[in-house]
């Protein structure tokens, strides 16, 4: 994310509040199905395939699901809230460019006739809401890393090609995959995410595209559009595309790194400053250096929902990889154009390293902006900056300059957002017991599992 100031994103391609006017318009770009999407707690694409001829009912009453068979609602199986409706936000229509004949809406829910208050988007809905009392709007850039890879023999792993040791912006593998990635910016493009940038990442096999940045909602909305028409292409080429965090131990994990502004109703930016000399001359205003305070204050609670897997945590260890490092934080702290800290300063903005590529975006940008906003109602200190590399000190040196671990299993993360009262209220108690009784859950069902590592090494010990 490159700009500071807000760019113009293009409008939907369908932007009509009245649904026989959309129809009409789909009828011209010949669509004959529209994907009713929303995003279930894990972050998941769900949804289904609405005829043109009934768009009218996906608006009001909405598409019905059965609560219950959706992962994170909690809904029963009987009476009058089994029943999850998503309604379509008219807004966000939109042609699938890779599937043509195909449109997405994007669905809220409700459950007996009132917003659902565990639907990620409603609850980012909140926080937004939250935001614009205040006359301010989030603006988030997201920056998916991701894996692509080919089976071979029953396993997955990047092409014969890509064997590099330090593989990171390596122009041959890059083009190896050029007709993936062309098919993909130009689906983007056509959605109006404007893709500026694509690399080879620091594995073999992993690739980041940069496209621009919007409002936190739009942001999480595009992120979801950007996995659907990846996992799709990707299929279509014989590829497997995969958010994994940490698919290969010897590689570094993929994270979803978030540039974060915010601006005020004339669009001014309020996080950035000319003079901050009180401070660490960064370029930041008082107001985004409490936010940050609030984003470091909380972290070890907002883990929980920017690494949501177990698999999260083999990439939030401070180690090795085979490229040289991980690029991924583990202890709390941030620095100027710092990489190895959970927040760097780039740009007069704040680009927080935590979230993973499996995180629920609606979620982490929600769960971001309470604890940004607790930092600015509370009036935080974020303390000193560090601006050494985290990575290369001993424990002794982190623990003079104050430096905390992050949780380092998921676990851990579960037990530090069950103690922030302060997420817990902000997000909604009924939310944050559901998602803790799926997390502690698939905690549980790892700790029990028995892996190859421990047999080849203790069978035959004792």
């Amino acid at each position: 994310m490159n700009p500071i100031s807000p760019v113009r994103v293009k409008a939907p391609l369908f932007p009509a509040s009245d649904h026989t006017d959309v129809q009409a318009t789909l009828l011209k770009h010949n669509i004959r199905f529209v994907f009713a999407q929303f995003t279930d707690i894990h972050g998941s694409a769900k949804g289904k395939l609405i005829p043109l001829s009934h768009l009218e009912q996906i608006v009001c009453p909405g598409a019905g699901f059965s609560g219950a068979s959706i992962w994170g609602t909690g809904l029963p199986r009987t009476g009058p809230r089994a029943e999850y409706y998503g309604r379509a936000d008219l807004s966000t229509l939109q042609r699938m460019p890779w599937l043509p004949g195909y449109a997405r809406v994007i669905l809220d829910g409700y459950v007996a006739g009132q917003p659902f208050s565990l639907c990620p988007r409603q609850i980012l809905h909140q926080q937004v809401a939250r935001l614009a009392e205040r006359g301010w709007t989030l603006n988030a850039g997201l920056e998916p890393e991701f894996f692509l890879l080919e089976e071979s023999n029953g396993k997955f792993d990047s092409e014969t090609g890509d064997r590099l040791d330090k593989p990171s912006y390596d122009t041959k593998s890059l083009l190896r995959r050029s007709r993936f990635l062309e098919k993909l910016s130009t689906s983007l493009d056509a959605c109006g995410l404007q893709v500026f940038q694509i690399d080879h990442e620091d594995a073999n096999g992993q690739f980041e595209i940069n496209y621009h940045y919007a409002d936190a909602l739009k942001a999480a909305d595009n992120f979801m559009l950007f996995k659907m028409a990846a996992q799709h292409i990707a299929e279509e080429e014989g590829l497997l595309f995969s958010m994994m965090p940490k698919p290969f131990a010897e590689r570094p994990g993929s994270g979803l790194h978030f540039h974060l502004s915010v601006t005020d109703i004339d669009g001014k930016a309020i996080f950035s400053a000319e003079d901050d000399s009180d401070q660490t001359g960064l370029g930041l205003s008082p107001l985004a250096y409490q936010f940050l305070a609030g984003l470091l204050q909380h972290a070890p609670a907002l883990t929980a929902f920017c690494a949501p897997t177990v698999n999260s945590y083999k990439r939030l260890m401070c180690g090795e990889s085979l490229s040289g490092t991980s690029w991924a934080p583990a202890f709390i702290g941030y620095g100027d154009n710092n990489r190895t800290t959970v927040a760097r300063i780039v740009s007069q903005r704040i680009e927080w390293r935590l979230a993973d590529s499996a995180a629920n975006s609606y979620l982490a940008l929600a769960a971001v902006i309470a604890a940004g906003l607790d930092g600015i109602e509370r009036a935080l200190n974020p303390g000193p900056a560090v601006n050494r590399d985290i990575y290369q000190m001993t424990s002794e040196e982190r623990s003079e300059l104050g430096l905390h671990a992050l949780p380092q299993n998921l676990g851990l993360a579960n037990d530090a957002l069950r103690r922030d009262q302060l997420l817990s209220q902000a997000l909604g108690l009924d939310f944050i017991h559901e998602f803790l009784r799926l997390k502690n859950a698939e905690w549980v069902e790892y700790s029990q599992h028995v892996s190859s590592w421990e047999t080849a090494r203790y069978l035959n010990r004792f």
